[in-house]
């Protein structure tokens, strides 16, 4: 993986999200505008923390995060969620 430009500034991440199942379990096919919103992903990149908050998950890790969690951007044509890292539930 290449050196991601965007660092997150205090106690942000920033996270791949994983893609959206494409079947359901007995092999439908599930259409666009009927996916879920996934709630897990891979950190990209981490903030220095504060003061206050050390951060606890690093680069790589794969997390679970609630399903309207982080601001939705765009940067070199792929799609990440900036949130804090208070907004991760898990690392799985």
């Amino acid at each position: 993986m290449a050196k991601m430009k965007i660092k997150p500034l205090a106690d942000r991440v920033l996270i791949e999200p994983a893609s959206a199942e494409e079947k359901t379990a007995g092999g439908i096919i599930i259409p666009d505008t009927a996916k879920e919103k996934p709630q897990r992903g891979t950190i990209v990149a981490v903030g220095p923390g504060t003061a206050d908050q050390k951060m606890t998950v690093k680069v790589g890790d794969n997390v679970l995060y609630g399903k309207y969690s982080g601001t939705e951007i765009s940067y070199e044509g792929r799609d990440y969620l900036i949130m804090k890292e208070s907004d991760i539930y898990a690392i799985i």
